[in-house]
């Protein structure tokens, strides 16, 4: 019995949450335009419909996804550009710091104004907001291989590539995976962020049209599908380190 509830510790106090959350909106008659109860938000998520449902969850996927790919395609070029390279280090760290210190939800406007009110504004919105940890933690990896075998490296004279290939990018593994998993949450926030400043369907304008007519439980339903893709995303990436590279669940960091 301990062990199981060691095992299920989370699901049952997500539980309780949810039992303790109803009662009170049932007990207290909390106005559902307020908070509403746990089966009202069932109740709503169920009226709207599965295409709805579908058709928003496929927008917001498709943004995210789309916004995660162009991050890793930047960020890990990038990234061994600057171990490579001081001078491009001292260069672009600045600039990076800059592009993550500057509010993007700020800016947004202004890259919609700049380049319409496609797909593609949104996807560098996601894109902004998702790159930055993988650039860092990434170069961080790379630069973390011990000094003794670049040496060794290079007195055999192995051509360039192979130093990072063989040595860096073997060390650099659970860094990047680290990064991956906060990068493909971002990238959920990120298409959000997007959909909130103009879309015409996604999961984050559901929230803003929702919540704009008083349809709290629809917007409450759309958080807890938000919450639920982010949390299979983030899964999936911990299901491939484990299954690509299981050699480094071991590694220091």
């Amino acid at each position: 019995m301990k062990s199981l509830l060691n095992r299920h510790a989370s699901l049952l106090a997500f539980a309780v949450v949810l039992l303790c959350w109803e009662a009170g909106c049932r007990v207290f008659q909390v106005p559902v335009f307020v908070l509403p109860a746990p089966s009202a938000i069932v109740i709503s998520a169920i009226d709207l419909g599965l295409p709805r449902w579908l058709e928003h969850l496929a927008a917001t996927l498709q943004v995210a996804l789309l916004g995660y790919a162009a991050a890793i395609a930047i960020a890990l070029p990038l990234a061994i550009g600057i171990t490579k390279s001081p001078l491009l280090s001292r260069t672009l760290m600045p600039w990076l710091v800059v592009v993550q210190s500057t509010p993007i939800v700020a800016i947004a406007p202004i890259i919609v104004v700049t380049l319409g009110a496609g797909t593609l504004p949104r996807v560098v919105i996601t894109t902004l907001i998702a790159f930055f940890p993988l650039v860092i933690s990434t170069a961080t990896g790379l630069a973390a291989a011990p000094a003794e075998l670049i040496e060794l490296s290079r007195s055999l004279r192995a051509p360039r590539w192979r130093e990072y290939t063989q040595i860096r990018l073997p060390y650099a593994v659970p860094y990047v995976f680290a990064a991956l998993k906060v990068a493909i949450t971002l990238a959920v926030i990120g298409a959000v962020v997007a959909e909130f400043v103009a879309a015409e369907k996604g999961l984050g304008y559901l929230i803003l049209f929702a919540t704009s007519s008083f349809k709290v439980p629809v917007a409450f339903a759309a958080l807890a599908l938000l919450v639920s893709c982010s949390l299979l995303l983030y899964a999936l990436i911990v299901w491939l380190h484990r299954r690509l590279f299981p050699w480094s669940l071991s590694a220091p960091n």
